[in-house]
């Protein structure tokens, strides 16, 4: 391994190293909290809550200002470079998580619609695959919930959820007209879980849903494909033993799309083992299965969008226990629902070939691989389970809501930008 000065085995030059960056910092006058630069991640200050209320998404949070370090951090490049002993020197890589205790900040106002049963009505099952309904109750301990895909229950249901792909598949004149009329303070809620690239039909939609729910951060309805969570009790984080290097599991193969670009540049110079309808077969037991004796995986989306960060990253990476290579939305946003150093983001290299370079590093670097693991220690991964989840959440959120009624007046604007 490289030593900690300017070459392999050498000393730092006095004042310089990782060390020395650190201390200048801390030695550096502290600004006032409510006016606190964004450091190299969000940060907030923890709260602690009830028990019924500990398992919520990491990212669902009131944000606090806190102090964080002054001083303008090494571009993320040049510190992962430095440490695989790139630009000739061999810094210590040093990510701190900065995730914040989660706390329930619903989108929906508080006051409610009474305690009784709320009513809530699919009006086309997503893709048009008949399923069962949840029971709230059992699976997430969410109370007085109907559930149904009847629509002769459409005069009786408080929300009635209607999804994009099935929406854009028969077009506005498949929505309710009635006979019965639309109830008075029925709510109407678009459901949408593909990009702005795969979501088309959106023009014509103003003013005619109260809600949205999407993996969107400022949708009224927030369910995101995955989160960080603290667990009551923690247990401890066991590593798979890790036999192969890189994966990539892919079905919708575009050589338009970005990130089969970037793969074809990054494999010039790293073995990948690519998976699905380009590939391998996947092992009997399935992606988590098969991923998980892989150190890297290319969670690679198929659009760059805000808040698009799917099961690519959730299950496919992080429930195998794989460090996920991620090309998607900015780090920042990657930043807003997992800690910083618990991913390696494409941006963080000016090249595949670089990326390459480092990924090398860290498999032969144990102390360094394992570092990508140290948040482990404090959260534990949840994937949203489609669709029940979804429904489940929407009827927790018009219990909340209390009587106000809204319409989302240009869902294209809002949900392009």
């Amino acid at each position: 391994m490289a030593g900690r000065g300017g070459g392999p085995g050498t000393s730092p030059p006095p004042g310089q190293g990782v060390g020395a960056e650190r201390r200048r910092r801390q030695q550096q006058p502290q600004p006032d909290q409510q006016h606190a630069p964004a450091g190299p991640c969000p940060v907030a200050a923890p709260r602690r809550l009830p028990r019924a209320e500990r398992r919520q998404p990491a990212a669902w949070m009131e944000l606090a200002p806190r102090r964080c370090p002054a001083g303008r951090p090494l571009r993320r490049w040049r510190r992962r470079a430095l440490a695989a002993g790139l630009l000739g020197a061999a810094a210590a890589l040093a990510l701190y998580a900065c995730l914040p205790e989660p706390a329930v900040s619903p989108r929906v106002a508080a006051g409610g619609r009474g305690g009784g049963e709320v009513d809530v009505l699919l009006w086309w099952e997503p893709f048009g695959r008949p399923r069962r309904m949840a029971d709230c109750r059992r699976r997430y301990n969410i109370t007085g919930c109907r559930l149904s895909a009847d629509r002769s229950r459409y005069g009786q249901a408080q929300a009635v959820l209607f999804h994009h792909r099935d929406l854009a598949l028969h077009g506005p004149e498949g929505l309710p007209r009635g006979p019965p009329p639309r109830p008075p303070r029925q709510l109407w809620v678009w459901m949408n879980f593909e990009s702005p690239s795969h979501s088309p039909g959106l023009r014509g939609l103003a003013g005619i849903f109260n809600w949205t729910m999407s993996y969107r951060r400022d949708s009224d309805v927030f369910v995101p494909y995955g989160y960080l969570y603290v667990p009551p009790v923690p247990r401890p984080f066991v590593l798979p033993r890790k036999t192969r290097l890189v994966a990539w599991v892919i079905s919708n193969w575009n050589e338009e799309h970005a990130r089969v670009r970037y793969y074809r540049q990054l494999k010039e110079h790293l073995a990948i083992d690519v998976y699905g309808a380009q590939g391998l077969a996947l092992a009997e037991g399935g992606v988590v299965e098969t991923i998980s004796a892989y150190k890297f995986y290319l969670a690679f989306e198929n659009s760059q969008h805000t808040d698009y960060i799917t099961e690519k990253l959730w299950r496919n990476a992080f429930a195998a226990s794989a460090v996920p290579v991620v090309l998607g939305p900015r780090r920042a946003n990657y930043e807003r629902f997992i800690p910083a150093d618990s991913f390696i983001h494409v941006d963080d290299f000016p090249s595949p070939r670089l990326l390459a370079t480092y990924l090398k590093f860290l498999d032969k670097s144990k102390p360094n691989y394992r570092r990508y693991f140290a948040w482990r220690k404090k959260y534990e991964v949840h994937v949203t389970s489609f669709w029940d989840e979804h429904l489940c959440k929407v009827c927790e959120a018009v219990r909340a809501a209390g009587n106000q009624v809204k319409s989302v007046r240009n869902l294209a604007s809002w949900f392009e930008s």
